[in-house]
């Protein structure tokens, strides 16, 4: 046994590049839960939207009250209500309509180095409700057969 110290630091490359994988691979994971996580906030969103919308009392505030209800739910998921759209894809405001709002909300997503994600991905949501056919207020007959 000899006394230098040849060898002694051998292998720490391997604790760097275990460290800087470990970062990368949490930065991928933390991209793709804030995803996972838009989505879940974005179909609530996109639900009580459209229940709002044929709950209302009538075509004028039905728009209005889809955009609130929307926004009150993503807040309640922690996100940002005022870069949400909804848009209502079909149906109007009559007995036995379906209506289908559609939400998409943008979200960003953290650079990763050697990757290189950038920019972000739109999340989209679609619910759909049927006015109810025996409720007051509404023109027409309370005949679904057709819807």
């Amino acid at each position: 046994m000899t006394g230098d110290d040849c060898g002694q630091v051998g292998g720490i490359e391997g604790l760097v590049f275990g460290v800087l994988i470990f970062v990368l691979g949490t930065l991928v994971v933390v991209n793709a839960w804030n995803v996972v996580d838009a989505k879940l906030a974005v179909t609530a969103a996109a639900r009580e939207a459209a229940r709002a919308y044929v709950e209302a009392p009538d075509e004028a505030s039905a728009n209005g009250a889809a955009q609130r209800a929307a926004a009150e739910a993503l807040q309640g998921h922690g996100r940002r209500p005022e870069r949400m759209e909804v848009t209502r894809l079909r149906g109007t405001f009559a007995r036995c309509s379906r209506v289908v709002l559609e939400v998409r909300y943008p979200v960003p997503l953290a650079a990763v180095p050697l990757i290189g994600a950038q920019g972000g991905l739109t999340v989209t949501a679609r619910h759909a409700e049927v006015v109810d056919p025996y409720r007051n207020g509404l023109a027409g007959a309370a005949d679904c057969a057709g819807a």
